[in-house]
């Protein structure tokens, strides 16, 4: 199994932005983390109270937001304005190209989430947006699919060959997940403490495998994680 230590990450810290990067982004260029099969960005933003990312354009990447704290606002090219919330899954498929902002509404409580990139199966596709919620107790003690190329379970679409997982855990809690031959995982540690394989994994700390058999998450605190089974 591969560790990726949360204190090993790159940092950006912009005063109204404290952003980690799991894997190269913008200044931070490390040859040895460039992505995971097609998982290429997981950023850890923490956005201020009235801050955020102004308009700005992407194009053919799928990109996912998973709120854990506050508020998220976004708007973007194709008409769309939401609020992303804990639970909620964003998915907005840039394709030919889209222009979108994404900022913290509050006044008082900065917004905490994951901002994830994962290479598209082609190029050129329609832009799209996509949002859903998964309530806590369907995420409790289970691996919750939020995220898959066939939108299958309810869960939102994405194009690529990726089932993205979502899952809360009490201390003590468990949950399994096999992966199939030629396929991978990486699991990303939001909140919390679990246990894999031996190995204690604290908020910010992943871990990826491309062995095929069965793994085994168990909660050492209360955590939340996300777990992507990749192609």
């Amino acid at each position: 199994m591969i560790l990726r230590r949360s204190g090993e990450r790159g940092l950006a810290d912009h005063g109204w932005l404290r952003s980690f990067h799991t894997f190269s982004f913008a200044d931070y260029h490390d040859p040895a983390h460039m992505g995971f099969r097609s998982l290429r960005v997981i950023n850890e933003d923490r956005v201020q109270p009235g801050q955020g990312f102004g308009t700005h354009g992407h194009q053919d990447m799928e990109i996912i937001s998973y709120v854990l704290e506050g508020e998220l606002e976004h708007k973007d090219s194709m008409g769309t304005g939401s609020i992303i919330r804990p639970g909620d899954v964003q998915r907005m498929s840039a394709g030919t190209g889209v222009r979108h902002s994404e900022a913290n509404p509050s006044r008082q409580e900065l917004v905490h989430f994951l901002q994830i990139w994962i290479l598209p199966n082609r190029r050129g596709l329609t832009p799209s947006y996509e949002q859903k919620s998964f309530s806590v107790a369907e995420r409790t003690g289970a691996l919750r699919l939020v995220a898959s190329m066939d939108g299958r379970d309810g869960s939102v679409n994405v194009h690529q060959d990726v089932s993205l997982f979502a899952s809360l855990l009490d201390a003590g809690g468990m949950v399994r997940h096999v992966v199939a031959p030629g396929r991978a995982a990486w699991i990303q540690v939001a909140k919390g403490e679990v246990a894999i394989a031996g190995e204690r994994l604290g908020t910010g700390d992943a871990a990826a495998s491309e062995e095929a058999g069965e793994i085994e998450i168990r909660g050492e605190e209360p955590s939340e994680l996300l777990l992507f089974d990749l192609a």
